[in-house]
């Protein structure tokens, strides 16, 4: 059998955890293969040392049969090996083109020759079907495209083997179905292809083959077309797992979020939601459905005061919070599971066990006047990594060096904990696994049958349907229409959020 890259009995060590041990991964031409692994398993740092940002302790790699050694990324483009990073690695005030060629920029003579490259760019988008304007800055383009943009960057490095790390943790469902087939096409060209991944439904439907990893470990490598979600599921897990979240009929009870006639701007001054109302009650899960763009980021920011609002009113058990700073926001009883965990989560250069404790450091027992209690700090930090599965070396290491789902696991933890009478809950469980999705959305269930009430956004409507008990639609700022999850499909939500009406005339948002 011919491979184009073969990983052999890889094993990779950080202080006190080996991360990889004697994982063999072996890429065939013109395939798309999957490398599947709870969050923390080591999918990432295994595709780090292909990449040449890691160097093994044992293990050999080789490229169309020959061994090499990859010290570093230039060497890894130079193979042909290019990949497209979970978190994107663009300069937001540069055009396209300048950040696909920053580095290897086109020269005409002394200057660098940006109609040239222009010209390449474009070229290169067009040929597979990407779809980008090459003049176009970074910060005025959507996260679907800014990953083109990052596909192009290997492609223009000459890239035959691309690494996906999670690439549609960040995408709306039409994004993913538009990246499926840009996969294709590239396959078509020639390409191989390695997705790093934890979700079965893109294993079965795009790849050919799946290599399983499970803390640290390679489980087995097996043909997709002979295999089920759930049999890779327990292969990833080492258990049998629920897709549907087991929950009794919700019992909602007084209204505990009021949001009436609100109107809040984007950061360009346009008006992104528009005359918005919005009840949530003690008891519930409120699951909001949109296309991304559709104000979400906004409502959310003006419920927990990281962004003013133009006008209206948010009031939680009646009192208004649309005049108070974060902090009192989150004294009176909101918590907040911010859709950007690197962004509004977390202090990736504090301790695991420091971030646990960012809304509560400063109360007692974790404060006496104005001095931290360490040893009480330590002591909550880890009984919260214990109680949320967070696995980390310990509570003194640094959030950077763990993986997305266990940094997101600590968030929850930290939130959930605090048992706020509203919890928002923007994309819980992005880049999470089905294990730590079960017990995600268990969480959220928790919460409500504790009597609290539960904001969920989410951009998978899987999700959205699984575990909300009301679902508000949200189109160009507004909610459009309330559905029961249990009266309404994906298909009917797909339409509702695209502007269609519901047939029931005359429906009341503000329920």
């Amino acid at each position: 059998m011919d491979y184009v890259i073969e990983m052999l009995n890889i094993r990779k060590e950080f202080p006190g955890i080996v991360a990889n041990d004697n994982i063999t991964l072996q890429l065939k031409k013109g395939e798309i293969h999957a490398l599947l692994g709870e969050n923390g398993a080591g999918k990432s740092t295994l595709m780090n040392v292909l990449f040449g940002l890691y160097q093994p302790e044992q293990g050999e790699i080789k490229v169309k049969g020959k061994k090499v050694h990859i010290t570093n990324p230039n060497v890894a483009n130079e193979l042909g090996i290019g990949m497209v990073h979970q978190h994107f690695m663009l300069v937001e005030s540069f055009t396209i083109t300048e950040n696909i060629v920053l580095g290897i920029e086109p020269k005409k003579g002394l200057t660098i020759d940006m109609k040239k490259a222009e010209k390449e760019v474009q070229a290169i988008s067009d040929r597979y079907g990407l779809r980008v304007d090459a003049t176009a800055k970074i910060s005025d383009i959507s996260v679907g495209m800014q990953q083109r943009v990052e596909i192009l960057k290997t492609l223009y490095r000459g890239a035959e083997m691309l690494i996906f790390d999670e690439p549609t943790a960040v995408l709306t469902p039409q994004e993913i179905n538009e990246l499926t087939q840009i996969f294709r096409t590239l396959i078509k060209e020639g390409k191989s292809i390695i997705l790093i991944t934890h979700k079965l439904k893109e294993i079965i439907e795009v790849c050919d083959r799946v290599t399983v990893i499970r803390k640290g470990v390679g489980i087995d490598t097996v043909d997709v077309e002979g295999t089920t979600p759930n049999e890779l599921a327990s292969l990833m897990v080492g258990r049998e797992v629920l897709f549907n979240t087991k929950k009794t009929p919700a019992q909602p009870k007084e209204t505990v979020l009021d949001i009436a006639k609100l109107n809040v701007k984007d950061s360009r001054g346009v008006m992104s939601v528009k005359d918005l109302d919005l009840t949530v009650r003690a008891g519930e899960i409120v699951g909001i459905a949109g296309v991304d763009g559709n104000g979400q980021s906004e409502l959310i920011e003006a419920i927990t005061g990281l962004k003013k609002s133009s006008s209206g009113s948010i009031k939680l058990n009646g009192k208004e919070l649309s005049s108070l700073k974060p902090r009192k926001i989150t004294e009176s009883g909101v918590g907040h599971i911010p859709q950007d965990r690197h962004k509004h989560g977390l202090v990736l250069d504090f301790s695991i066990g420091d971030n646990m404790l960012l809304q509560t450091y400063y109360q007692s027992p974790y404060s006496k006047r104005s001095m931290l209690n360490n040893r009480e700090i330590n002591k909550q930090a880890k009984k919260l990594i214990a109680e949320f599965d967070v696995r980390t070396p310990s509570e003194w290491t640094e959030a950077r060096a763990l993986s997305g789902g266990n940094q997101q696991k600590a968030i929850i933890g930290r939130e959930v904990d605090r048992n706020p009478d509203v919890l928002i809950a923007a994309q819980p469980t992005r880049g999470l696994d089905v294990g730590a999705i079960e017990f995600i959305h268990q969480r959220l269930i928790d919460q409500r049958d504790k009597g609290k009430a539960v904001l969920l956004l989410s951009f998978e409507l899987d999700e959205i349907i699984n575990v909300s008990d009301r679902i508000a639609v949200i189109y160009e700022g507004s909610i459009v229409a309330i559905v029961d999850p249990k009266e309404t499909t994906e298909q009917e939500l797909g339409l509702l959020m695209a502007g269609s009406k519901r047939k029931e005339a005359g429906e009341d948002t503000h329920v």
